[in-house]
């Protein structure tokens, strides 16, 4: 991308800065875009795509603006949009073509517009109190829609 990248150790931020030979100024936001990403959480090749591609975006929301939860219900909800060993996270990441980031109580997707609305709904469901079968069944619906629109 041609971008200088530095980490100010006073200020604690990364900071990028165009060259002379960068060939468009709109990679310094793909490049900020990248950073982001990655701190956010997602893998550094999942955070690469958003340099390849120019459909991509990263959404983010808490689950207390889906619902207040406190307590054991929000670590039933947090618990739910998992599922055990990461299956219902994973099945919703594979049927939207997702990337899902859980951390703590906030929620990152990285997608396509589309694609991230679908996932939000699932997940929005799942922290409505759902059940994951439910869930399962509405992204089989939805899905080969999804896949039409491409």
């Amino acid at each position: 991308m041609k971008i200088d990248v530095f980490m100010n150790v006073k200020t604690m931020r990364v900071e990028l800065k165009t060259r002379s030979d960068t060939p468009d100024i709109s990679n310094l936001q793909k490049c900020a875009d990248f950073v982001h990403a990655f701190m956010l959480g997602f893998d550094v090749i999942d955070a690469v795509a958003l340099l390849r591609m120019e459909e991509l975006y990263v959404e983010s929301f808490e689950i207390k603006d889906v619902k207040m939860l406190r307590g054991e219900h929000l670590k039933r909800a947090i618990g739910r949009l998992s599922g055990k060993g990461g299956r219902t996270k994973f099945a919703i990441e594979n049927a939207t073509r997702t990337r899902i980031v859980i951390a703590d109580t906030k929620i990152h997707i990285l997608g396509s517009f589309a694609s991230i609305k679908i996932a939000r709904d699932s997940l929005c469901s799942l922290i409505l109190g759902s059940p994951a079968a439910k869930v399962y069944s509405k992204l089989r619906a939805v899905t080969p829609r999804l896949a039409d629109r491409f």
